[in-house]
Parts: C-alpha cells; sequence; structure tokens
C-alpha cells in the first residue's frame, strides 16, 4: 500500500495533504458546476497554501483542465461553439506570446484591472454588441491566456464575459465557460513543460484530482437543474463580485 501511494503521490507534500486536495477538487468542481463560477479561484487558493510555490500554476492548470473537460462533455449539447470557434485562435495567440515573455507582471496592477473589468461586465451596462462579437472574443481570448499564464486568475473574467455573451443562460454559461478554461488552460502543459517544470512528479495527484473533480462536476449539475436562469444570474453575479472584491483586498494588503 505504502509503495502504491509513494507512485502516486508526490514526495513533496504528506499523504493526508495529497489526500485533501483531492477532496477539495471535488468539492470546488462541484460549486463551478452549480454557480458557474468559484471552484477554481478556491482551489488555488487552497493550493497556494500547501503546495510549494512553483508547482502551483502548472498543477493547478492541469487540474484545471481534466476538471473542464468533464463539465464540457456532461454539457455538450449546450456549448455555444460560435464563440468557442473566435475564443480559440485568441487562446492560441495569448499562449504563443505568453511563452516569448515568462516575465513577471506587476500582480497588484493585475488584480485590480481584472477585478474592475469583473465588476463591469456584472453591474455594469451591457457592453457593446462588437465587444462580444468576433474581434471582441478573440482579443478578450488572447490576453486572458496570456495574464492567466502568470497570474491564474482570469477565470472569473472569462465567465463574466461568457455570461454577457450568453444572457445569463445558465446551462450555456456553464458549458461555454467550461470549453473555454480549457482551451486557456491547455497550453500551460506545453509552455510550463518546456520551461523545465516536472509534471511527472505530480501526474498521479493530478489525475486522482481530476477523477474527483469529475465526481464533483456530476453532482454540480443536478443542482444546477433545479436552478431558475433568473436565480442561477444573481448568484453567479455575487460570486463574481465577491471574488472581484478577494483580488481588490489581495492587491491592497499585497
Amino acid at each position: 500500500m505504502q509503495a502504491l501511494l509513494d507512485l502516486l503521490l508526490p514526495a513533496a507534500l504528506p499523504p493526508l495533504t495529497s489526500a485533501a486536495l483531492v477532496a477539495v477538487s471535488a468539492l470546488t468542481s462541484a460549486i463551478t458546476a452549480s454557480l458557474g463560477i468559484g471552484g477554481g479561484v478556491l482551489l488555488l487558493a487552497i493550493m497556494a497554501i500547501v503546495m510549494p510555490p512553483a508547482a502551483i500554476i502548472p498543477v493547478h492548470g492541469m487540474v484545471q483542465l481534466g476538471s473542464n473537460l468533464s463539465r464540457a462533455s456532461m454539457t455538450l449539447r449546450h456549448i455555444n461553439l460560435r464563440l468557442i470557434l473566435w475564443f480559440a485562435p485568441g487562446v492560441l495567440l495569448g499562449a504563443w506570446l505568453g511563452s516569448l515573455f515568462l516575465v513577471d507582471l506587476p500582480l497588484a496592477l493585475v488584480q485590480i484591472c481584472i477585478a474592475g473589468f469583473i465588476l463591469l461586465l456584472c453591474w455594469g451596462p451591457p457592453i457593446p454588441a462588437v465587444a462580444t462579437g468576433p474581434v471582441g472574443t478573440l482579443l478578450a481570448a488572447g490576453l486572458t491566456t496570456f495574464v492567466s499564464l502568470f497570474v491564474g486568475a482570469t477565470g472569473p473574467l472569462v465567465a463574466a464575459f461568457v455570461k454577457q455573451q450568453q444572457k445569463g443562460e445558465r446551462f450555456s454559461t456553464v458549458a461555454t465557460f467550461a470549453t473555454a478554461m480549457c482551451l486557456q488552460h491547455a497550453p500551460k502543459a506545453v509552455i510550463y513543460g518546456a520551461a523545465g517544470f516536472v509534471f511527472a512528479e505530480w501526474l498521479g495527484l493530478i489525475l486522482l484530482m481530476i477523477a474527483a473533480g469529475a465526481a464533483g462536476t456530476w453532482a454540480g449539475l443536478r443542482l444546477l437543474r433545479r436552478l431558475t436562469d433568473s436565480r442561477f444570474t444573481l448568484l453567479f453575479n455575487a460570486l463574481l463580485t465577491l471574488l472581484a472584491l478577494r483580488l481588490i483586498w489581495q492587491a491592497i494588503s499585497g
């Protein structure tokens, strides 16, 4: 048994910590599946407490890739393919630019800007149609992908953008957001692998967290079916607002 644990779990973490991360992965996936957002940021915050700094963003990216893949596959017929077709090339552009720079961005400024955009998208007037059209979608995908390589906190901004696109329809919001985040997390494996991060040391934990996340997604989607679009929009906006306020607090306190 001990040999199996040594094979599956990273040496850098105690076994109980790894088990706790697997359980948290299930919980946070259920949160995102039912409320549309929040689980990924909560998981990132918890991972930042217990994991080595160099492993946080690449491991979180792979776990979120698996979690979003399961969510997208379970809501396949609700995905807005037109948005995704324009989001995908923007992701490639942002990832390419990020791979060229790999610099330390001023974190506080990035956090304030992300929080401001989230609050604007949630509570401000509807953004112009051109901003949610093909070109706006491509640019939004490129910018958020570029930033996500360094701060890992752009999920709420993408979610707010997708919500505007989908006009608050709960299943298409959840499905399209999950697909967009699959595209955004996928390049991290290539970029961080090329930069020298050894994914093999964390592969067992990543796979366990992805499997737990799939179970959490299944449970969360059951809860989503019980919500109305209006209640979903209210909860979605409230949760995004809390996440934006958290980013502002982090920027100020940091």
